[in-house]
């Protein structure tokens, strides 16, 4: 994170949808202000919460504003969309929008924002090496990838040069064994010619969880998940007049509708004193 300089203040605008009247955090990010809530960048990721304790009166005024240089306006809107947006549990977002919150989460350290983008793109059709790429990038549980990974076993074709290119080594090796496995296997139930695509599922499953090791990965996922949903994530409305509503949903780390009674108390409470966060 950038720190904000004075000059060019004029030339600023203030973003349409996301400079709240009740914000009291201000960031410039392209030329642009965003004015929303300190509360939950503070209690949500580590590294605001250190940025805010480096420099506790930066972000307090427009002429003041943290400066982000490592994202662009129309990213960081995406972002915050996911906490202001009154339609996030009807409205159908491209695989784009959730990749851009999946890099902005896992860059600033917000671990239920990073799930939650994790759930929604588990509910979207992605391309297997494109999937494969991206959690690998991002460090997500390989057991999310079973899918992917049965579908590049099953296929007639093999891995192309091109789509080699994109993966790793230990993936394409791993792809590799396992369908030579299959293989096997479909010989050994009587199968004549047999092709990987010949396993049984069941097998096929077994065999790349263990060339991948990927029970252990979502016995990890279960537990890391149970943990977060002790603390789900708070997220307020905006009214018409950019003023927050007190009977926002709570999303938890896995998206669900649970409430959190003591973030909803301190943000009604400082609301009705006037007080920041």
């Amino acid at each position: 994170m950038a720190h904000g300089s004075h000059n060019g203040i004029s030339q600023m605008h203030h973003h349409p949808e996301y400079y709240l009247k009740d914000g009291d955090v201000t960031f410039h990010v392209q030329g642009t202000l965003f004015c929303v809530h300190r509360y939950f960048f503070e209690r949500e990721s580590q590294f605001f919460a250190k940025e805010f304790a480096r420099a506790p009166k930066e972000g307090t005024s427009d002429s003041t504003a943290f400066r982000l240089d490592d994202v662009n306006a129309a990213d960081f809107a995406k972002f915050l969309w996911v906490w202001y947006s009154r339609s996030y549990r009807c409205e159908s977002k491209p695989k784009d929008h959730w990749f851009t919150i999946l890099e902005l989460s896992t860059k600033w350290q917000f671990p239920e924002m990073k799930e939650l983008a994790v759930d929604e793109l588990q509910k979207l059709d992605i391309e297997p090496i494109e999937k494969i790429t991206t959690y690998d990038r991002y460090n997500i549980d390989k057991s999310l990838l079973l899918p992917a990974y049965k579908h590049l076993c099953k296929r007639a074709s093999r891995m192309s040069a091109e789509e080699g290119a994109r993966l790793k080594m230990p993936t394409i090796l791993g792809i590799h064994e396992a369908r030579e496995r299959a293989i096997r296997s479909a010989a050994e139930s009587g199968c004549r010619s047999p092709t990987s695509a010949d396993a049984g599922d069941e097998e096929l499953d077994k065999i790349l969880n263990d060339v991948f090791n990927l029970n252990s990965h979502a016995t990890n996922r279960q537990g890391a998940q149970s943990q977060a949903k002790s603390e789900p994530v708070r997220t307020p409305k905006p009214g018409l007049n950019g003023a927050t509503n007190s009977n926002a949903n709570g999303l938890s780390s896995s998206g669900s509708s649970n409430q959190n009674d003591n973030k909803q108390k301190d943000a009604e409470k400082n609301k009705g004193t006037g007080k920041q966060s």
